[in-house]
């Protein structure tokens, strides 16, 4: 049978941070984040939130039947702000929602990272795991790394997660198409330099920064509007669909210019598009499901409307996926 998504949760912490704070952090305008990235706030978590319990505040719900819960047969995992270096927060994750004894695991793709671990739990599903469900989360807490001096990203994200059921729908019905694709050559490009074998922390390095978010902004740009719409139109060719018969299209949310560029390069009427950016920012790993479940809450997803979901993130990655909802 085929393998689609069956339910879809997101959460966002409370605490707002609008463009009038990001300003006096950085030492601009507010209204030059506004022009420059269409966002007009962003959700930041507090100390006491790591990434994992934002990762389970999204994915509680999904589980509310306990009959369902018990059918869950994986977790995968997507973040590339994890609680610590090990364990995996999958692990933590598993525990918190009570499934035990199931495969956990993260996956780092950066703002791809949902996508690709869509594709991978649904090929557990078709090829390993028997059980009804697989449940995909993706949460991050961006504001932990964030160079709050440093204009250029700051004002971009936010912390967010996001939250899908995967299950076995009828045929005609759940994923038609997917595309991964990374280019390591622009690994450079979106980067936290320390803190890992390569560059270990030390006072020095905190000093300097070593520790912060850091991204190549246009190039970054310029790589997505060439690389997305190829694994786009992959997942398209796999689905035998066009970018005509899409119903709905959600696209990672790395800012609102991005979104629009990406649709126009895409071939995307606007009008299709969900959009959380101007109230959530760039939530990373999160920003396509938590997109999705904002779109689904304020205009509910009817059943055989075809979706198109596309990400660029750090990596450099790239990853498209098509459904028909069920």
């Amino acid at each position: 049978m085929p393998i689609g998504i069956v339910s879809v949760g997101g959460f966002t912490p409370s605490q707002v941070v609008g463009n009038d704070q990001v300003a006096r952090w950085a030492g601009v305008d507010p209204e030059w984040i506004e022009a420059r990235t269409g966002i007009s706030e962003r959700r930041y978590a507090d100390h006491r939130t790591a990434t994992s319990d934002m990762a389970v505040r999204a994915a509680e719900p999904l589980l509310a039947d306990a009959a369902v819960a018990q059918t869950v047969g994986a977790l995968v995992m997507a973040t590339a702000t994890p609680d610590q270096p090990q364990p995996a927060t999958a692990s933590v994750v598993q525990q918190r929602l009570g499934l035990d004894g199931i495969p956990a695991f993260d996956l780092n793709a950066v703002c791809s990272g949902f996508l690709f671990g869509l594709s991978v739990a649904e090929a557990l599903m078709a090829t390993r795991v028997s059980s009804p469900h697989a449940l995909v989360v993706a949460a991050d807490k961006y504001s932990t790394i964030m160079d709050r001096s440093d204009r250029r990203t700051v004002s971009l994200f936010g912390d967010g997660a996001g939250a899908v059921l995967l299950g076995r729908v009828p045929q005609g019905y759940g994923i038609q198409g997917s595309a991964m694709l990374t280019d390591g050559t622009a690994a450079d490009l979106v980067r936290v330099e320390g803190g890992g074998t390569r560059r270990p922390l030390t006072e020095n390095g905190l000093d300097s920064g070593d520790q912060l978010f850091r991204m190549e902004g246009r190039a970054v740009r310029d790589w997505g509007l060439q690389f997305v719409p190829k694994a786009v139109h992959q997942a398209l060719e796999q689905a035998g669909m066009s970018v005509g018969d899409i119903d709905r299209v959600v696209l990672h949310q790395g800012n609102t210019r991005l979104v629009h560029s990406l649709a126009d390069a895409i071939g995307v009427d606007r009008s299709r598009l969900a959009m959380s950016a101007p109230l959530f920012g760039n939530t990373a790993a999160a920003s396509i499901p938590l997109t999705l479940a904002q779109e689904h809450q304020r205009r509910p997803l009817q059943r055989g409307e075809r979706l198109l979901l596309a990400a660029v993130g750090g990596g450099m990655t790239a990853a498209a996926t098509v459904l028909t909802w069920y």
